[in-house]
């Protein structure tokens, strides 16, 4: 993904874009005629009391693992050994869960010359359920160290940014198995997704990124695919997280978006998920809005205190096991199961 940030005229300029069309979208189906509604003159029977919602405990020991997983096959570059053996892997974990799997396979050009071979993985939880729900995360990383000051040219292991928000997403699909709920779920785990040009050279080079997403959104695994919404988890594995309700996400999904922190907030973790305005930030959801009109939010992790905004060890090397905390995603593993469960249940 680029730096992330949206640079400041096209972050104005497709926000508004994306508002006008988006209300376009929204707008009822059916408009009102103005009457007031009429007042009912039955006698009211007292409604029982919904029943709690049971949420399964979200395991942090096991999402480690599953991230652990991937950052050793080594650097998930596409093209690579590791990035195929990732990907097999990947697909055997969501059938060893009970879904149905797609594996979506595409090729996308490189900015940098040559062309690579991408592979989005689609675990499918009951497929069958036409009410479904959208979690996603990218599972390449990134196939150099630019944000480093050593070995810039290597690939890094993409333990956060990548691993943590596949491994969250794993440890959801094995608590389905466990405990099933009435609701459809897509786990889409994007490829190619940041492999683009972060070079600071006045261009709108957006496009380079998110590749696997952008196939995605132009082909969706269904025709007429439309989930209630979807919530993409980025870097949300690093030690003192800083959740922010980001620019894009508040303008496609602003009711999600408040479910969301609003459950955190219920949950405790509003010193986590912060009430603050985000940036704008050019990650998968983007293309999921624009193209697919999918409302989708961005949990990404964006501290401060570095010249980026995005944690130290963003595009470098020490993007390892070593900046994974486990008390992180259980955090965010427990906020978005809980979102999932209260959904099924008809809560949120």
């Amino acid at each position: 993904m680029s730096s992330k940030n949206i640079r400041s005229k096209l972050a104005i300029a497709l926000l508004a874009l994306f508002a006008g069309s988006y209300l376009v979208l929204s707008l009822p189906r059916c408009k009102s005629d103005g009457a007031p509604p009429a007042k009912s003159t039955a006698p009211q029977t007292p409604q029982p009391a919904a029943p709690p919602i049971s949420v399964p405990t979200f395991n942090a020991d096991s999402a480690y693992y599953f991230v652990k997983k991937q950052v050793d096959f080594g650097p998930r570059v596409p093209n690579s050994e590791a990035h195929r053996k990732c990907a097999a892997w990947l697909a055997s974990e969501f059938k060893r869960h009970g879904l149905e799997v797609i594996e979506q396979k595409f090729q996308a050009p490189h900015f940098k010359g040559g062309t690579f071979d991408g592979v989005n993985i689609i675990g499918q939880y009951k497929p069958e359920n036409p009410r479904r729900v959208l979690f996603a995360a990218h599972w390449d990383s990134r196939f150099q160290a630019d944000q480093d000051t050593k070995d810039r040219n290597k690939p890094i292991l993409g333990a956060d940014d990548g691993g943590s928000g596949v491994g969250v997403l794993l440890e959801m699909a094995r608590l389905l198995a466990e405990q099933p709920v009435d609701i459809g779920v897509d786990f889409v785990l994007f490829d190619l997704e940041d492999q683009g040009d972060d070079s600071d050279d006045g261009k709108d080079n957006s496009k380079t990124w998110c590749l696997g997403a952008q196939h995605w959104s132009k082909n969706l695994h269904k025709p007429g695919y439309m989930p209630l919404y979807g919530i993409l988890l980025d870097m949300v594995g690093g030690a003192n997280p800083k959740f922010q309700k980001e620019a894009i996400s508040m303008q496609a999904a602003p009711t999600i978006v408040e479910k969301v922190w609003s459950t955190a907030a219920a949950l405790g973790y509003s010193n986590v998920f912060v009430p603050e305005a985000g940036n704008a930030v050019t990650d998968d959801h983007y293309f999921v809005v624009m193209n697919a009109r999918i409302p989708m939010i961005d949990i990404i992790s964006r501290p401060g205190g570095t010249k980026t905004g995005f944690v130290p060890h963003w595009h470098t090397h020490d993007d390892n096991m070593d900046a994974i905390d486990k008390n992180t995603l259980r955090i965010v593993g427990e906020v978005v199961t809980t979102v999932l469960y209260r959904t099924a249940g008809g809560v949120l």
